[in-house]
């Protein structure tokens, strides 16, 4: 076939190039199909370029000046912060950005994917216009990956300096002193971190009644202590009620949980309240296809993430939960519709299995079922939990934190615990922590299984072992 027959006639066309719809070319040319990616924007999408990556970076940045406050006042070292060079760390994350941006492009050309540069919406059941192109059919199947957008309060608008949104948030031309951020979820709890760390006063607002409400209680709560601990003003079941634009600020009223008005002022209003599905344009109407109330394109078929029109499958933010809004799910998206298209079997995606993880200061880190989820599926379970700073390493961090694990309350032959539903995690580096628990959770393992395998000591992971240990009746420093 002639290079222009693969462009023209491609078995599968991706519109869309964040982390699901790269995920998805990859793997797609890699079985053999030949796939044309549409994108409008850059390669690797929000994760890549307003998201993930430049936000890491940058927390990175300020464990780094944490750690310099840390040696100074609890380990003698006399060292201090003289200044932020704040060119030099934008440089360094945009480098690093920029990287990843190359590599990705690179393996796309390497596997042989068609990238296209333009708008694209479809036309038809088989078919897409791209902008600057003309229309293409898809041999095999279409794949809309268009991610999501920051969400805004009505009425409220982002202006880029006094009222920012996630996406915008890094990139100023400087640090504000002051920051409120609204909402406290993953990305707020993240950005209301970093700001603290750099030495922004900051006002953490959550209309829930906890921090990452979709998380353990237990988690939300020690977050919050965490973040408090630090100096951040964290506000839960309180609401903005007014915002007024300053000259170089905001000034917004917040309605407390007691039901009192609290006048807070902060050079830059920091919106992350959600982000909501990219559709506009995408013709769905033209193929037969509608979003559901709150915007997402919904399967007809969650095992092969196909759509109710035959061919047309989705990936990413495009969809509602149970998936999750996260790249690494979207990854294994990506992979799961590529394989569906080949015709190679695939297992659907398990999201009870996906980790989530908070990299703020303390980090938290979930897999599987919360507590709350457990019992409120009728579930009879079995919690311990363990301080962090029960272990020799919990005690030299000196961050606190804990461990929590959630199994069922009787196991085969009577054993005294059954399969383990969820494992929670707050604390230092607990992001790295966590893959361990996934793999526990995703085989259906019993604490009796876990507590034969040795862990280093000392470690953090040593009391992810130690809370395993007690629940299967070996307990050795917790009784």
């Amino acid at each position: 076939m002639s290079e222009r027959d693969r462009f023209t006639a491609p078995d599968v066309i991706v519109i869309g190039g964040g982390t699901g719809g790269y995920s998805t070319a990859l793997r797609a040319a890699a079985l053999g199909l030949r796939v044309v990616l549409a994108e409008r924007d850059l390669i690797g999408g929000t994760c890549l370029h307003r998201g993930c990556i430049p936000s890491k970076a940058m927390l990175h940045a300020a464990e780094l000046v944490d750690g310099i406050a840390e040696a100074r006042e609890r380990w003698g070292v006399k060292a201090s912060v003289d200044a932020l060079d704040w060119p030099a760390l934008v440089a360094t994350r945009d480098g690093i950005v920029a990287r990843n941006h190359q590599g990705v492009e690179g393996h796309l050309r390497t596997a042989g994917v068609r990238v296209l540069r333009g708008t694209a919406r479809l036309t038809g059941p088989r078919t897409v216009h791209v902008e600057g192109t003309g229309e293409l059919t898809a041999g095999r199947g279409i794949v809309l990956a268009t991610g999501s957008r920051p969400r805004l309060l009505p009425g409220l608008a982002a202006n880029g300096r006094t009222v920012v949104t996630s996406d915008d948030a890094l990139f100023a031309k400087e640090l504000p002193g002051s920051v409120l951020v609204l909402g406290g979820g993953a990305i707020g709890v993240e950005y209301a971190s970093f700001h603290r760390s750099m030495g922004a006063e900051v006002t953490l607002v959550e209309a829930a009644e906890r921090l990452l409400p979709l998380e353990d209680a237990d988690v939300g709560r020690h977050l919050a202590r965490g973040l408090k601990k630090r100096g951040i003003a964290v506000r839960t079941g309180s609401r903005l009620i007014g915002t007024e634009l300053l000259p170089d600020g905001v000034r917004a009223t917040v309605r407390t949980s007691k039901g009192e008005e609290v006048v807070v002022e902060a050079e830059r209003l920091l919106v992350a309240i959600g982000r909501a599905p990219v559709t506009d344009g995408l013709g769905l109407e033209a193929a037969g296809l509608a979003t559901d109330e709150r915007g997402f394109v919904v399967p007809a078929d969650w095992s092969r993430l196909e759509t109710a029109v035959p061919g047309i499958h989705v990936v990413g933010d495009l969809l509602p939960p149970p998936s999750l809004g996260l790249a690494h799910a979207s990854f294994a998206e990506g992979l799961l519709v590529a394989e569906t298209l080949a015709g190679v079997p695939s297992r659907p995606v398990d999201y009870a299995t996906v980790p989530r993880v908070t990299y703020s200061s303390p980090q938290t880190a979930s897999v599987g079922l919360t507590e709350e989820e457990a019992r409120a599926r009728g579930l009879a379970v079995q919690v311990n939990t363990l301080p962090l700073t029960a272990t020799a390493k919990g005690m030299v961090h000196g961050k606190g934190g804990l461990v929590k694990v959630i199994a069922a309350a009787e196991g085969a032959a009577g054993a005294a615990t059954g399969a383990v539903l969820g494992v929670h995690l707050v604390g230092p580096q607990v992001s790295e922590m966590i893959a361990e628990s996934q793999l526990i959770v995703a085989w259906d393992a019993e604490p009796s299984d876990v507590a034969q395998l040795v862990h280093a000591h000392p470690t953090l992971s040593e009391a992810v072992g130690e809370t395993f240990l007690t629940l299967a009746g070996r307990g050795l420093h917790q009784h």
